[in-house]
């Protein structure tokens, strides 16, 4: 293994905001609780919503679609117009449980086409004319002057980019496997230097923290009884085993962030698309499985979000290009499982592409306000309001 140096390492394992207060909950000597976990799961590429939960129903879907559409004898039916693809099957026992829902038609007026400015705005929840720094749960902790009593203080980025979690407004760990923690827990010595210069002990005090807090993590997983259920050996495997190990073990996470790539379907898509399908539904349902295993699921939800949808029409290299609204899933043990928003029209095309019906912000406010407890964040959420989804 090639050496990392200290300021490597410090980058690379610790995205601690230099805003952070000492004056934590942990630097106080309280210890957070965990009773809720969000986990948020980035469909890098841009996710293909018409091939996710097909239209089966929908004549329109299969003349835009000769090739790529699904056959609708093949489609794992949700009710007499729409289904699933038939690789998320493994989702269907969260479905059939009640703690599965799809949302349809997440987008945003004016939409971006642009993997990086759209997924800016995403993470942002800017408008696609403003440009913003923080991610919209950062903001929206700042707004509420912090998490609500009870959480954990932290947020865990397992993969990609800390998007929504980029910001001041709390505690951030990059770490993308359990090593990487030990080590910076191990190199982050903590030890109480001072300096005369102020933003220098700004530093200092913030780097013992990250020791803090790595060091509470790492002593979670070290105590965590083993997970008996197996993950698919893939890298979303891997991050949501993880994910599982650390709400199991009560770490003090309030979020959760990972990814799983590829989504980018421009051509080849009829073999590459199930694959992805095929390894987001079985480490999902590994997933659920582990905290209904442990008795962690009702305090834990997935909220899946992507950049964009894709084209109506398939290309002519057997592909998708960028589109706009696409659909997304929330499960977890609180979940009321069902259809949310409403199946954007065939018929009624912007440009080639779906008219969004639910905005990205309302999605964001039933994860943040309905379930971890947050206030009403006029910056994150804009005024939506959650979606009624949880029983």
């Amino acid at each position: 293994m090639a050496c990392m140096n200290r300021r490597h390492l410090l980058a690379s394992a610790l995205a601690l905001p230099l805003g952070w207060s000492p004056l934590s909950r942990a630097a106080a000597g309280e210890e957070p609780g965990s009773s809720r976990t969000l986990v948020l799961l980035e469909l890098g590429g841009g996710n293909d919503g018409l091939n996710s939960v097909v239209p089966y129903g929908d004549p329109g879907y299969y003349r835009a679609r000769p090739r790529l559409a699904v056959e609708r004898d093949r489609v794992l039916q949700l009710d007499e117009s729409l289904g699933l693809n038939p690789a998320l099957e493994p989702l269907m026992a969260a479905w059939e449980a009640g703690d599965l829902a799809a949302v349809l038609g997440v987008g945003y007026p004016r939409p971006n086409r642009s993997h990086f400015r759209s997924i800016e705005i995403w993470n942002t929840a800017s408008a696609s004319d403003e440009t913003l720094r923080d991610g919209w749960l950062q903001r929206a902790v700042m707004e509420a002057g912090g998490l609500p009593p009870g959480l954990g203080d932290l947020g865990v980025v397992l993969g990609g980019p800390a998007g929504p979690l980029a910001g001041t407004g709390l505690t951030t760990l990059v770490m993308k496997d359990q090593r990487q923690l030990k080590a910076a827990a191990r190199l982050l010595d903590g030890k109480g230097a001072q300096s005369p210069n102020p933003a220098l002990d700004h530093i200092l005090a913030v780097r013992r923290q990250a020791q803090a807090a790595s060091g509470r993590i790492e002593a979670k997983l070290a105590a965590a009884a083993p997970l008996k259920t197996d993950f698919p050996k893939t890298a979303l495997g891997r991050q949501l085993q993880l994910a599982a190990t650390l709400i199991a073990s009560a770490a003090p996470a309030a979020v959760i962030k990972v990814q799983q790539g590829g989504y980018d379907t421009h051509a080849g898509q009829a073999g590459q698309h199930p694959r992805l399908l095929g390894d987001l539904a079985a480490c999902l349902s590994a997933f659920r499985r582990a905290l209904l295993e442990a008795g962690a699921w009702q305090r834990c939800l997935v909220m899946t979000y992507a950049e964009f949808g894709r084209r109506v029409q398939e290309n002519a290299s057997g592909g998708t290009d960028h589109g706009t609204a696409a659909p997304h899933f929330l499960m977890g043990g609180s979940v009321s499982g069902g259809l949310y928003g409403r199946q954007p029209s065939l018929g009624d095309l912007e440009g080639g592409d779906l008219r969004h019906s639910v905005h990205f912000r309302q999605l964001y406010a039933t994860a943040a306000q309905g379930f971890l407890g947050l206030p009403a964040s006029p910056g994150a959420f804009g005024g939506h309001r959650p979606l009624t989804v949880f029983a």
